[in-house]
């Protein structure tokens, strides 16, 4: 009997430590399972912020976008014959398209990235956005469109490509065959052997105008 006894209270023992382990595993489930949920919530507040921010910044491009397309300013003509914008352009960083109020640009809200204008010629056309934050850098733009002699592409190419701090590319609906934009200036030259290409490029290449001298003119789009 005494056997019998000590098997019943072994067994209930062991039942008892068996409910005892699953009240505890029932515990820690509990504090996954609420662990759980704030880590979700945590991550749901957190993605709608970031979606949140990211909407706000993409609102803010085509805030930028929309005030470049107004351009408030206008070009000036001085007595040598160089346009000059007369308001500040912006220097904002957007991806999306930029309108811009004038052909070529001369400067505004830009591309992160810069078209690379170590004497690059390029013989289609670029992207407005990243031209402009060469010119940014101190670049001189040097474009022109299907009415500019054959001749006179190959010679102003020839100059850019010995020239750091310059780039050229076929700009088709800008208003004249010639012309060369630095940041906030432009104009227009008869051809390659009109002397005011010399001097427009001692002045603007790197010059006073550059919002960021020294900046980078490699490394960016080719």
């Amino acid at each position: 009997m005494a056997a019998k006894n000590t098997s019943s209270a072994a067994r209930k023992a062991r039942i008892e430590e068996m409910r005892r382990a699953e009240r505890s595993r029932e515990r820690r489930n509990r504090i996954l399972v609420i662990g759980a949920s704030v880590v979700i919530v945590a991550g749901l507040v957190v993605g709608g912020t970031v979606l949140i921010r990211s909407q706000a910044d993409n609102d803010s491009d085509s805030s930028s976008t929309a005030s470049d397309a107004k351009g408030k300013g206008k070009f000036t003509t001085d007595a040598d014959g160089v346009k000059t914008w007369s308001t500040k352009l912006t220097q904002n960083h957007v991806t999306k398209s930029v309108t811009y109020p004038m052909t070529p640009p001369v400067g505004g809200d830009h591309n992160p990235v810069w078209q690379n204008c170590n004497g690059d010629v390029y013989d289609k056309a670029i992207k407005n956005e990243n031209a402009v934050h060469s010119l940014e850098h101190g670049a001189v733009w040097v474009t022109y469109n299907d009415k500019a002699s054959e001749a006179d592409v190959k010679a102003l190419a020839a100059k850019v490509k010995k020239t750091p701090y310059t780039l050229m590319s076929p700009v088709e609906d800008q208003k004249d065959p010639i012309m060369l934009s630095a940041w906030g200036h432009q104009r227009t030259v008869t051809s390659a052997t009109d002397p005011n290409v010399d001097k427009f490029f001692q002045k603007f290449v790197q010059g006073q105008q550059t919002p960021e001298p020294g900046a980078a003119c490699t490394n960016g789009i080719s």
